[in-house]
């Protein structure tokens, strides 16, 4: 038996650390938190000091035993989780719940999982720091009181099934209140004027007016102005300049910029950047620093001289700007900066890219450049064209990299052919071209964690799982609009004429922007009218830096939830019992034909349109509303069209066509079977002709393409691309086959490898009783008895379970059977009044 325990958080994890130590280390995993507030009460003191009630799960009691037993065992135990103040109260609980001995028990950290760390972090053990523990704590506590209390309030006046979270709410007002922003913008016309110009040699130059024109008869005017001009350059600015690297990266910024350049969402880019950092390859991912260690920055040195040459090299010190930024840490950074690349799964290897372009060019020289501006006056006009160039004199950090920008309307400066004062250019072309203000952009998950680090509101750990709560409430969606074409003019001068075309353009693009949801925007004004401080931004921000001081030990955890709940408590009272119900309803207008209201509001299923009220003797009618419908901006035409459906076509092949709107969506029914429309296509607009093109393609898609084994194979593309379907089975089709032309050896092999894949999966197979034990997804495993699946842990070894502990996690996690409902005998009560 090892004589030192080491726990770790995740598997990964230990498998990485155990090849640095020696025999006479374990390493073992501790798979998170071992303990947590319990998912069915509170669990917090409330009436006493807040001390919270920490259980541990059931999927965690076979780890908690099996850490108590190697502790027992063990020498010493190196706490060894992650160095955040998660990974402390981690360290924590584990101390707490394994009952550990304080003197044998020591806690170790390390931001880099290399030998040289581990090692060193050995050397240096330190005590859990009950600051940090403490800081998580408050945290923990606020948003569970923050949440179980507040939501209720929602079930009841809002909608059943809604939650609010300290975080998560600010995050939706700050997109709900953009969407508004969009929705008042009055987009207003002007006209942008281009040009281009020759020089003597024939070299071009373009060329635009600083100032934009109001209208198009002035830019009519304009152009008609320059047709006989003659242009000369009449000043010529020539300016060295010099371009530094952007700062290592932190959390935040390697969740934006791997969204701008590799289109990862932010949940995407954590999960990589977690098993980059598990296999020892980058430093600690979630980190507010852009320090660099003085090891990291002689390591970038060295390869910077080594690869491109010493003026190339340049060290330098960053300052974190984002407020409580923990800089004994360190920035996002290679382990080994002598390692370009790594051999790992694409989307890996793209990131560690990313990551080691960023590290090493923070290390680099500026780059020089020489920025020119040129004036180009008109003999007709007092108004300069401008034009401006950039010439990279000595490249510095631009070898290796340059940050990428969230500015959709930047321009781009280019290169100028030989200018002088005094000469005069060859006018080839003057455009004036209509364009639109804008008005602003919706957020993406990268700009929307830039917006939530500017304004202090919560830290690395809690962008990630934020942003992906909002999406899973429902709450905000990912716009799947390309947008629309709009006119516009084009006015062009050339050879003394001018020309006018309509031209089109698309426009009101939000494909991957984040949008409300009608459930969000009624959720937020909800909160935002009943509880304005819990989505006060000042006031998140300022609970940021109150946990910031209990980690520095400036401040008593127990004592901030006291002055908080001691008037969060109250208000949350008199808002259930005094709040209106609140479902954002709009009155629209009047049904000409009942006289009736027509309103829109949400209801149990989500938006609809409603004629009358429940007061009514006869009952209301309801509709849904299209899925590119808001309750905010939805028109009294548009709700009555939607009573138009469904829609009667006609008939095909003897079954009535029908064409309708659904819970998910408009769809073509066709006796029993129904086929959802193409996105955004409007259900009013469809016809007979193209119901049936809808139904045939349904037709062909189903209709089989083989038969094996006397079973029907069809074949699709779903969501997660092509696939047959045999025997209930779907089977994914990989890039090695041609879909299009798959032969009858093809679908054979397909099925008979997906088969074989089945047999593979199964580790118990209990025929008399109908119970299996299959092989799950990350390494965990499922018990199935008819439709009853119960997931196992991974901490579960299922190849050593019997019949008898199968059909007892059966019993104990398996749903309960129903008891019968029994009618309650009910007696008419005898009248007791006397007889006058």
């Amino acid at each position: 038996m090892a004589k030192n325990l080491v726990i770790v958080e995740s598997p990964a994890k230990a498998k990485t650390i155990e090849k640095f130590l020696g025999k006479e280390f374990k390493v073992e995993s501790s798979f998170g938190h071992i303990a947590d507030l319990p998912t069915k009460e509170l669990g917090v003191d409330v009436d006493g000091d807040f001390s919270p009630k920490y259980t541990v799960n059931k999927d965690k009691k076979s780890v908690v035993k099996k850490l108590k037993d190697l502790a027992n065992k063990a020498e010493t135990v190196w706490l060894a989780s992650d160095e955040d103040r998660e990974g402390e109260a981690i360290a924590w609980h584990l101390a707490e719940e394994l009952k550990l001995d304080k003197d044998k028990t020591k806690r170790i950290v390390f931001s880099e999982i290399t030998k040289k760390a581990i090692l060193r972090a050995i050397e240096n053990p330190r005590d859990i720091d009950y600051n940090l523990v403490n800081a998580q704590q408050a945290r923990r506590v606020l948003d569970r009181l923050v949440g179980y209390e507040i939501s209720p309030v929602l079930w009841r006046k809002v909608k059943g099934g809604l939650s609010a979270g300290r975080v998560q709410s600010v995050s939706v007002r700050l997109i709900v209140e953009r969407e508004r922003e969009i929705q008042a913008f009055n987009t207003e016309d002007y006209f942008r004027v281009d040009a281009e110009f020759a020089n003597a040699d024939g070299k071009t130059l373009k060329a635009k007016l600083p100032k934009n024109l109001d209208t198009k008869k002035e830019a009519e005017d304009f152009l008609q102005a320059n047709s006989d001009a003659t242009f000369t350059v009449e000043a010529l600015t020539t300016k060295p300049a010099k371009k530094n690297p952007a700062p290592p990266f932190t959390t935040s910024t390697l969740q934006q910029e791997a969204a701008r350049k590799l289109y990862f969402s932010v949940s995407k880019t954590m999960n990589m950047a977690q098993r980059l950092y598990e296999a020892g390859l980058i430093t600690y991912m979630r980190t507010d620093s852009v320090n660099l260690s003085q090891d990291a920055k002689q390591g970038a040195a060295n390869e910077i001289v080594s690869a491109y040459g010493e003026k190339y090299h340049k060290e330098r010190n960053y300052k974190g700007k984002s407020k409580g930024a923990q800089e004994a840490h360190e920035a996002i950074r290679p382990t080994d900066f002598s390692r370009h690349t790594v051999n790992m799964e694409r989307d890996q290897a793209r990131l560690y890219e990313l990551i080691w372009k960023r590290a090493i060019a923070s290390q680099m020289s500026e780059a020089k450049l020489e920025r020119t501006n040129v004036q180009i006056a008109s003999s007709n006009h007092p108004s300069n064209f401008t034009a401006n160039g950039e010439v990279i004199k000595f490249d510095g950090f631009l070898k290796v990299y340059l940050e990428g920008t969230d500015d959709e309307d930047q321009e781009e400066s280019g290169i100028l052919p030989p200018l002088k004062e005094g000469e005069t250019l060859n006018n080839l072309w003057i455009t004036a071209t209509e364009r639109f203000t804008r008005a602003p952009y919706r957020y993406t998950e990268a700009s929307l964690v830039k917006k939530l680090e500017e304004l202090g509101i919560g830290r690395p750990s809690t962008y990630a799982p934020t942003i992906t709560t909002i999406q899973n409430r429902k709450y905000i969606e990912k716009g799947n609009v390309e947008g629309t074409e709009r006119e516009y003019d084009l006015l062009t001068l050339k050879k003394g004429q001018i020309k006018a075309k309509k031209l089109t353009e698309k426009v009101g693009s939000d494909k991957g922007k984040l949008v409300p949801t009608d459930v969000g925007m009624v959720v937020n004004d909800f909160l935002v009218n009943h509880f304005e401080n819990i989505l006060d931004y000042n006031f998140t921000a300022k609970v940021e830096e109150n946990f910031d001081e209990i980690a520095e030990g400036n401040e008593e955890w127990t004592k901030m939830m006291k002055d908080f709940y001691k008037d969060f408590h109250p208000h949350v009272k008199d808002v259930a019992e005094n709040a209106e119900r609140e479902v954002g309803e709009r009155v629209l207008g009047t049904d000409p034909k009942t006289g009736k209201p027509v309103s829109v509001r949400l209801g149990k299923y989500g938006a609809m349109v409603q004629i009358g009220s429940v007061e009514d003797e006869e009952k209301p009618q309801f509709a849904g509303l299209l899925p590119d419908q808001q309750l905010e901006s939805i028109t009294f035409e548009e709700a009555m069209d939607l009573f138009k459906l469904p829609k009667d076509l006609g008939e095909f092949e003897g079954e009535p066509v029908q064409v309708n709107n659904g819970r998910f969506g408009p769809y073509v029914k066709f006796g029993k079977t129904y086929v959802s429309l193409p996105k955004g296509r409007d259900p009013l607009e469809v016809e007979y002709d193209e119901a049936v093109k809808y139904i045939k393609e349904k037709q062909k898609a189903d209709a089989p393409i083989y038969h094996y084994e006397d079973k029907p194979v069809q074949k699709g593309v779903g969501r997660f691309g092509p696939y047959i379907k045999w025997n209930s089975m779907f089977i994914n089709v990989n890039k090695k086959y041609d879909f299009d032309n798959l032969s009858d050896e093809d679908i054979v092999q397909l099925i008979e490898d997906k088969k074989q894949k089945e047999k593979d999966k199964v580790i118990h197979d209990f025929k008399e009783e109908g119970i299996r034990v299959e092989k799950a997804r990350w390494g965990r495993s499922n018990i199935i008895k008819g439709k009853v699946k119960i997931e196992l842990p991974k901490t579960v070894d299922a190849q050593k379970l019997t019949l008898e502990e199968v059909k007892d996690i059966l019993e104990k996690q398996g749903p309960k059977p129903k008891k019968k409902a029994t009618k309650k005998k009910t007696t008419r009560k005898k009248s007791t009044a006397k007889k006058k």
